[in-house]
C-alpha cells in the first residue's frame, strides 16, 4: 500500500497534477494495511488529471481487489483514462461506477475493458446513460460478448431502449460466464422483452435476471422466468453431474493407482520368481556339476578298480604259468628219476656179476636212495596238493572277481540310469515350470510384451547355459574316453613288459631246471625256492583279498553317498514344488483381486452410463418442455393478436355506430339552424 501511495505521488509530481487530499486520505487510511483491499472514493469528485494518474498507477498490479468510484462526477475523458489503465490490471475484481453519467465514450472504454481484462468479476454501472448512444452501447455489448470473466453486471437506470436491448441480447447469446444481470428501470418495452426471451432460449448460464420497470408484458416475463428456472435446473444438474464425474474420476484414479500398485507388486513378485528360478537353475547346475564330479570320481575309482583287477588277473596268470612250469619241472624230474632207476638197475646187475661187496654197498645205497625217493614222492604229493588247493583258491578268486565286476557294472549301469532319470526329471520339472510360468504370465500380462521378451531372453540364456553344460558333459565324456584309451595303452605296455619279464623269468627257470638236472642238491634248493614263491603267492593273495574288501567298502560308501544325494535332491525338488504351489496360490489371489477391481470399474462405468443417459433424458425432456412452452406462447400470442384484431374491429364498429348515431341524431339536424 505504501508503494502504491508513493507511485501515486510520484506520478502526480511528474505530471504536475494536484494530489487531491481526499484520495491521499483514502490511501493513508490505517485500515488499508490490515487486509482491507478496497479503494473507496464514492461521493468524492475526481478530476480528469487524478483519473489519468490513477489509471497509470492501476496499470501495474496492486493490492486493491475492489475499486469503488460511485457518484464521483467522472468526466467522459477521465473515465476513459481510468478504464484504459485498468485494462492491463490483474488484481481488481470489483469495479463500481455508479452515478457518473457515462455515455458514448464511457461505453466504448468499458467495451475495451471487457475485451482486454480477464480478471474483473463484478461491474456496477447503475445510474448512467450508456443506452443513449447506440454505437457506444453496441461496442460495450461486443466487449461483453467476448468477455470470459465477468459474472455480475448492473445496468439499472441506463436509458436502454428496445434497440439497446437487442444489442444486449446478442451479447447474451454469445456470453457463457455471466450469471447475474440487473436491467431494472430501463425502457425496453415489448420488443425488448421478446428479444430477451429469444436470448434466454440460447443462453444456458444466466441464472438471475432483474427486469422490473421496463414495460414488458407479464406473459413474456413469465416465459423469461421459466427459461431462467430451466437454466437454474441445468446448472444444478451440471453441478451434480460435474460433482459425480469428479467423484467417479477420483474413484477411477484411485482404482488406476491401485491397479498400478498391484501391477508393480505383480512385477516385483514376477521378478522375485525369476530371481528364484535363476537361483534354482544355478543351484541345479551347481548340483549337476557336483554330481558330474562325483560321477567322474566314481568312474576314476571304477577305472582304478578295473586296473587293479587287470593287475590281479595278470598276477593270477603269472601264478598259473608258474604252476604250469612247476608241473612240467615235476614231470621232467619224474622222467629223470625213471631214467636214473634204469641206469642204477643196470649198474647193479653189472656190479652183482663183479663182486658181492659192491652189491652190499649198492643195496645200502639203493635203500638210501629209495628212502630219499619216498621222501621226494611225499614232498611232490604235498606240493601237488598245495598246487591243487592254490588252483581251487585261484578259481574261487576268479569267480569272486567276475561276480564283483558284474556287480560293479550293474551298479554303474544303475547309477547311470538314475542319473539319466534325475536329469530327465529335472529337465521335465524345469520345462513344466517354464510352461506354467509362461501360461501365467500370458494370462496376467497380456499387455506386457516387453516383460515377456525379457523372460524369453532369459530363458534363451538358460537354454544356452544348458547347452553349454551338455557340451561340457560331452567334452568330459570324450576326455574320459581318451583317458580310457590312454589307460588301455598303458595297460598294453605294462602287459608287454610283464610278458618280457615272464619270458626272462622262463629263461631263468630253464637255466635253473638245467641246473636241477645236473645235481639233486640243486633240485632240493629249487624246491625250497618254490616253497618260498608259493608263500609269496599266498601273501599276495591275502593282500589282494584285503584290497578287494577295501574296494567293496569304498563301493558301499559311494552307494550310501549316492543314496544320500538322491534323498537331498528329492527333498529339494519337493521344496521347490511347494514354493511354486504357494506362488501359484498368490498369483491366483492376485487374479481374483484384479477381477474384483475390473468388476468395480465396470460397475462404475455402468453407473456413469446410467447417469449420462439420465442426464440426456432430462435434457431432452426439458428441451421438449421448452419447445411445448414456446408453442403455447406462440398460440397465446396468436390468440392475443386475434383478440386485439377483434377489439380493433369492435372499436371500429363502435366508432362507426357512434358516428352514424351522431349523424342521425336530431341535434345534428338542428345544429346549423342555431
Amino acid at each position: 500500500m505504501e508503494e502504491f501511495r508513493r507511485s501515486y505521488l510520484r506520478l502526480c509530481k511528474e505530471g504536475g497534477v494536484d494530489t487531491q487530499e481526499s484520495v491521499l486520505a483514502q490511501l493513508q487510511d490505517p485500515r488499508m494495511g490490515t487486509g482491507i483491499c478496497r479503494l473507496d472514493l464514492s461521493g468524492q469528485s475526481v478530476s480528469l488529471d487524478t483519473c489519468g494518474v490513477l489509471g497509470r498507477a492501476m496499470q501495474n498490479d496492486t493490492l486493491f481487489t475492489e475499486l469503488i468510484l460511485s457518484d464521483c462526477m467522472l468526466s467522459e475523458e477521465g473515465a476513459k483514462l481510468l478504464l484504459n489503465g485498468l485494462c492491463s490490471n490483474t488484481t481488481v475484481k470489483v469495479l463500481d461506477l455508479k452515478g457518473n453519467n457515462m455515455r458514448g465514450t464511457g461505453a466504448e472504454a468499458l467495451g475495451q475493458l471487457l475485451v482486454r481484462n480477464k480478471i474483473l468479476r463484478r461491474l456496477v454501472l447503475e445510474w448512467n446513460a450508456l443506452g443513449m448512444w447506440e454505437e457506444g452501447f453496441a461496442i460495450f455489448c461486443e466487449g461483453l460478448a467476448s468477455n470470459t470473466s465477468i459474472t455480475q453486471l448492473d445496468l439499472r437506470n441506463n436509458q436502454i431502449n428496445h434497440q439497446g436491448a437487442a444489442e444486449l441480447c446478442g451479447a447474451l447469446k454469445r456470453n457463457s460466464t455471466l450469471h447475474e444481470l440487473d436491467i431494472r428501470w430501463n425502457n425496453m418495452g415489448l420488443l425488448g422483452g421478446r428479444s430477451l426471451l429469444e436470448a434466454m432460449q440460447q443462453n444456458r448460464t444466466l441464472l438471475k435476471l432483474e427486469m422490473a420497470g421496463n414495460n414488458i408484458p407479464s406473459d413474456t416475463l413469465r416465459a423469461i422466468e421459466q427459461s431462467m428456472n430451466h437454466n437454474a435446473d441445468r446448472q444444478s444438474t451440471l453441478r451434480d453431474s460435474r460433482s459425480r464425474t469428479q467423484v467417479l474420476s477420483k474413484e477411477i484414479q484411485l482404482l488406476k493407482e491401485e491397479k498400478g500398485r498391484q501391477f508393480l507388486s505383480l512385477m516385483d513378485t514376477i521378478d522375485r520368481q525369476k530371481d528364484e528360478m535363476g537361483r534354482s537353475s544355478r543351484n541345479s547346475s551347481i548340483r549337476l556339476g557336483q554330481l558330474q564330479e562325483a560321477l567322474i570320481e566314481q568312474k576314476s575309482s571304477v577305472n582304478s578298480l578295473t586296473a587293479k583287477l587287470q593287475m590281479t588277473e595278470a598276477a593270477l596268470a603269472l601264478s598259473e604259468q608258474k604252476a604250469h612250469d612247476l608241473g612240467e619241472q615235476m614231470t621232467r624230474v619224474k622222467v629223470e628219476k625213471t631214467e636214473l632207476r634204469d641206469r642204477q638197475s643196470r649198474e647193479i646187475k653189472k656190479e652183482q656179476e663183479d663182486s658181492a661187496l659192491r652189491e652190499a654197498k649198492l643195496v645200502k645205497e639203493v635203500n638210501s636212495l629209495s628212502e630219499k625217493n619216498l621222501q621226494l614222492k611225499n614232498k611232490l604229493e604235498e606240493s601237488e596238493r598245495r598246487c591243487k588247493t592254490q588252483q581251487d583258491q585261484i578259481f574261487e578268486l576268479k569267480q569272486e572277481l567276475t561276480n564283483t565286476t558284474a556287480e560293479l557294472k550293474l551298479r554303474l549301469a544303475q547309477t547311470e540310469e538314475r542319473l539319466d532319470m534325475e536329469k530327465r526329471r529335472s529337465k521335465q520339472a524345469l520345462e513344466d515350470m517354464d510352461s506354467l510360468r509362461q501360461k501365467e504370465v500370458d494370462h496376467l500380462t497380456k499387455h506386457q510384451e516387453e516383460s515377456e521378451r525379457a523372460l524369453q531372453e532369459r530363458i534363451l540364456k538358460l537354454e544356452g547355459q544348458r547347452i553349454q553344460l551338455e557340451e561340457e558333459l560331452s567334452r568330459a565324456k570324450a576326455s574320459l574316453v581318451t583317458e580310457r584309451a590312454q589307460a588301455e595303452e598303458e595297460l598294453g605296455k605294462v602287459r608287454a613288459q610283464v610278458r618280457l619279464e615272464e619270458q626272462q623269468h622262463l629263461t631263468s627257470l630253464e637255466e635253473k631246471l638245467r641246473g636241477v638236472r645236473q645235481s639233486r642238491d640243486e633240485s632240493q634248493n629249487h624246491c625250497t625256492q618254490q616253497k618260498q614263491t608259493i608263500a609269496e603267492l599266498h601273501a599276495r593273495v591275502g593282500h589282494q583279498s584285503v584290497e578287494m574288501d577295501s574296494l567293496r567298502r569304498r563301493i558301499e560308501e559311494l552307494q550310501q553317498d549316492l543314496s544320500g544325494k538322491e534323498q537331498d535332491k528329492v527333498a529339494e525338488v519337493s521344496r521347490v514344488r511347494v514354493e511354486l504351489q504357494e506362488q501359484i496360490g498368490h498369483l491366483q489371489a492376485e487374479r481374483t483381486a484384479q477381477g474384483g477391481l475390473k468388476e468395480k470399474i465396470s460397475a462404475l462405468e455402468r453407473e456413469m452410463k446410467v447417469l449420462s443417459t439420465a442426464h440426456r433424458e432430462a435434457l431432452l425432456d426439458k428441451e421438449s418442455e421448452i419447445s411445448s412452452l414456446l408453442e403455447r406462447l406462440r398460440i397465446r400470442e396468436g390468440e392475443i393478436q386475434r383478440i386485439r384484431e377483434d377489439e380493433a374491429q369492435r372499436a371500429s364498429f363502435l366508432q362507426n355506430a357512434i358516428l352514424t348515431y351522431v349523424q342521425g341524431s336530431p341535434l345534428a339536424h338542428f345544429s346549423p339552424k342555431k
